[in-house]
């Protein structure tokens, strides 16, 4: 007679761990039910099937010709079925999955950023952007360590091979310090007019950027007088503000700054800021590529 019942995905599975385990207790403990439950299960796939596929007897249990019959087929179904649920996990998982943008600073620049998103959902409607601001202790706003999938950063990067990035805007470099500052009454200032002031410097742990902002790179040799360490906007201003000390500051970051009582002024002899979206190299994820391409599509002007 054919067997016109369907077999059950969970009966197949009790079946095989009870195969694989030979032992209905131990078998009852993986699947996380009781040990009389299991038997009952069983019994009644054997029924339904018309053929004994375990003998039981006080040496233990074995599988019978049906049983072993039946074993490939089993593992073949339930292999399949994870397989299946698998690839549907991922269907799902790229529909409402979740995007995590790293910020230190707040990429403001004339709305790229709405710019940005609405171009990115537009492609990926169904995709959640999240913000996430990091600290200025981290240089790659969650990068290095994997907390965000992309960051808007400044170049240079420690450990720049990792990455890989399109630069988002190119832009002067200018020196913030008190109105009250002798040096704030000229328009325009030489870096060589700044060699004797206090600097604001980015924490230790920034390595290459702390350089950078210091202007190092540019005029090697040079000895820098560090007046206090900043690791945030606010900080930054304070600082400015006690006149612990000056600062470069990317153009699109002075309003950031520039409240009362401190102004910038732009420096002959220092090269323009890069600022970008970066990405871990080698990460093939299409959100992070789709991010990516609406950032290069926004071009925004530089400077």
């Amino acid at each position: 007679m054919a067997m016109t019942t369907d077999v059950h995905l969970r009966d197949l599975r009790y079946f095989l761990t009870v195969a694989e385990e030979l032992h209905f207790t131990r078998a009852a403990e993986r699947l996380y039910v009781s040990q009389p439950a299991l038997s009952k299960q069983v019994r009644a796939l054997e029924r339904q099937l018309g053929v004994e596929l375990f003998r039981r007897d006080r040496h233990g249990v074995a599988l019978t010709g049906a049983g072993e019959a039946l074993l490939p087929y089993a593992r073949q179904v339930v292999d399949d079925w994870a397989a299946g649920a698998a690839a549907l996990d991922a269907v799902r998982a790229a529909g409402r999955s979740t995007l995590t943008v790293g910020m230190s600073t707040s990429p403001g620049r004339g709305g790229l950023l709405p710019a940005i998103r609405s171009r990115f959902t537009a492609a990926h409607p169904e995709t959640t952007v999240r913000l996430r601001q990091v600290s200025w202790e981290d240089p790659t706003a969650g990068l290095a360590d994997g907390d965000v999938d992309v960051a808007f950063v400044w170049l240079p990067l420690p450990d720049a091979e990792r990455y890989a990035w399109t630069v988002v805007a190119e832009e002067a470099r200018l020196v913030a310090l008190p109105e009250a500052h002798p040096l704030a009454a000229r328009a325009e200032l030489d870096f060589a007019d700044l060699a004797d002031e206090p600097f604001l410097a980015l924490p230790e742990s920034t390595g290459p950027l702390r350089d950078y902002w210091l202007a190092l790179d540019e005029h090697p040799g040079r000895t820098v007088r560090v007046g206090a360490e900043i690791a945030g906007t606010e900080e930054t201003y304070e600082a400015l503000v006690a006149g612990l000390g000056i600062c470069l500051v990317a153009a699109g970051n002075a309003p950031l700054i520039t409240l009362g009582g401190v102004v910038t002024r732009p420096v002959r002899g220092v090269s323009p800021s890069r600022f970008v979206l970066a990405w871990r190299k080698g990460d093939r994820s299409p959100l992070v590529r789709g991010y990516a391409a609406a950032c290069a599509a926004v071009h925004p002007n530089p400077g």
